[in-house]
């Protein structure tokens, strides 16, 4: 029902009308007059009064409640925002001498160049040079370079740059003399907004009869923000058919989650699995894909000018396609001309030196590797 609410001159309006109605002669209500001031003032107590009741419907509902009123109305069902998520990717560490071994030890800080973003080393035990015993990753005699996995300090979008953008070593590391993030690192996420808390509520709300297909989608984007994932029915981890499993696919946006991410989704849907069926949960098969293109340009406008915002454009997309889906030729077409209005035309677009799209299994994801603009 819809609330019907008065202005503050409808309200003297009203208190005249009455007042008028129940006098035996015309009164003065002028504006100075002290009927008039009286009437005024009740109003504005009204008013007053029809404000707070207002703010107690909006903090009571759902629908209407923002921040930490939400926050109190969402905690009533156990359901609580999703906090922010840091961005995390790979950077390389250089140096001119290699004569001897150095050490990048976990936790050890780096920046971008302005600054404003710091990044910490993370341990990976599958990565190349990382040593269980001194804690690190180790550049070897005669190695100038090695990656390295980082995450930002300050979770939330902030920690979303540019490549080539940080460069500045905030540790001392002996025998390292430089940094450098070959991609851009854009999956960092904001806490949860009012709006998506909302949303996933009502999957709540549908995921509460468990054991559905409904209650393990709900249970993995429940984990952690910015997810993709693909559910495979009554199939194997190899591929092929049986009855009663499921595999699922989860990638975090970098396209190679964390073995804690894969162990929260896993603990996440074993508490709604079906009884008697089992499954499996798997980070996705990265393809890389290396894009070349020609642009030609309006206005005598200059192509190199322009590749940075086209490279970033591509890589931003392609780095944010979900797991299972494909990447069209023509999309990387499209997105070169939005990059720019000085581009009039795109062509010899090529997909790993092929014209075809890439389609990848339900279990692939696809991420950027170099993009040449011509």
């Amino acid at each position: 029902m819809q609330l019907p609410l008065q202005t503050f001159t409808s309200l003297v309006q009203g208190m005249a009308s009455a007042v008028q109605a129940a006098a035996a002669q015309l009164l003065d209500l002028t504006v100075g007059s002290t009927l008039r001031a009286i009437l005024e003032a009740a109003a504005s107590i009204a008013l007053w009064m029809q404000w707070l009741v207002l703010e107690v419907l909006q903090m009571t509902r759902a629908a209407t409640s923002t921040g930490a009123d939400l926050d109190s109305w969402m905690a009533d069902f156990s359901l609580a925002r999703l906090p922010a998520s840091p961005a995390s990717g790979t950077v390389t560490f250089s140096r001119f001498d290699s004569s001897v071994p150095a050490l990048v030890p976990v936790g050890a800080l780096v920046r971008t160049t302005d600054g404003t973003q710091t990044f910490a080393v993370t341990e990976d035990v599958t990565a190349p040079g990382w040593n269980q015993a001194q804690n690190g990753y180790v550049i070897g005699v005669g190695v100038t370079a090695l990656d390295v996995p980082v995450v930002a300090q300050t979770a939330g979008t902030c920690g979303n740059v540019q490549a080539t953008s940080i460069t500045v070593l905030a540790s001392a590391l002996s025998g390292v003399d430089g940094v450098l993030n070959a991609t851009p690192f854009d999956n960092g996420v904001n806490a949860e907004s009012d709006s998506a808390l909302r949303l996933r509520f009502q999957s709540f709300m549908s995921s509460l009869s468990r054991a559905t297909l409904f209650a393990v989608r709900y249970a993995i984007i429940s984990v952690q923000q910015g997810l993709s994932y693909t559910i495979q029915e009554n199939q194997s981890s190899s591929g092929e058919f049986q009855l009663g499993n499921f595999v699922i696919v989860v990638d975090d946006g970098t396209g190679y989650p964390s073995n804690t991410l894969l162990s929260m989704v896993q603990q996440a849907v074993e508490a709604v699995r079906p009884v008697g069926s089992t499954f499996a949960v798997f980070a996705p098969t990265v393809t890389q894909v290396n894009v070349s293109l020609t642009v030609i340009t309006a206005g005598g406008a200059n192509v190199t000018l322009l590749t940075p915002q086209i490279v970033s454009a591509i890589g931003a997309y392609v780095n944010a396609l979900p797991v299972g889906a494909p990447l069209p030729a023509t999309m990387i077409a499209l997105i070169a001309y939005t990059a720019s209005p000085n581009v009039s035309n795109v062509t010899a677009i090529l997909l790993n030196g092929q014209t075809s799209d890439i389609v990848v299994q339900l279990s692939g994801v696809i991420k950027i590797g170099t993009v040449v603009v011509s």
